[in-house]
């Protein structure tokens, strides 16, 4: 995965463009649109998050206005609007799971990496965030950690320790 930094231009690949064809192929002629998710989806696979540039840029390729596409990938949690570290955890904060500690599993990760929710660890490697139902309402509380998107449950302080200690050392 490339990394972008805020306000740094961004060129696609040949290779990415290749897969933009490909995609918008999968549509009828004149709704290119349509393959706006799937490619959003790339843009971020290739870039770590997408960025206002990025975002222009699809809008460029899709002809379509940059406010549409705005719109769509500020909708979806699933795309990340900043730069993360390499490991994303995702924490659900909905009812359920902060009833049996999701609250108190996100004070934790604030405290064990160092950075409040959206920010990223000096390192480069953690970024955290509270999302909505990760659908494992009887297991929680809940987390995924991407690129990845593994998925644990039934969390507690010394297994979030434990799944911190084990991604930094895959690092080392």
């Amino acid at each position: 995965m490339l990394s972008i930094k805020n306000n740094e231009y961004v060129e696609f690949s040949s290779t990415l463009l290749n897969q933009f064809a490909e995609v918008v192929g999968r549509f009828p002629e004149g709704r290119q649109k349509s393959a706006l998710l799937p490619i959003l989806h790339l843009v971020q696979a290739e870039f770590g998050w997408l960025s206002p540039d990025a975002m222009d840029k699809v809008a460029h390729y899709l002809s379509i206005e940059p406010i549409e596409v705005y719109e769509v990938a500020s909708f979806y949690t699933m795309y990340l609007l900043q730069p993360q570290g390499k490991y994303v955890l995702e924490i659900c904060r909905t009812g359920p799971c902060c009833l049996v500690g999701a609250e108190r599993i996100m004070s934790h990760l604030e405290h064990k990496l160092g950075v409040k929710e959206g920010e990223v660890t000096a390192d480069g490697l953690f970024s955290w965030r509270g999302v909505e139902c990760l659908a494992a309402c009887g297991y929680g509380p809940v987390l995924q950690i991407g690129p990845e998107y593994t998925f644990y449950e039934n969390l507690t302080e010394d297994r979030v320790d434990q799944l911190i200690d084990d991604l930094s050392s895959k690092t080392k």
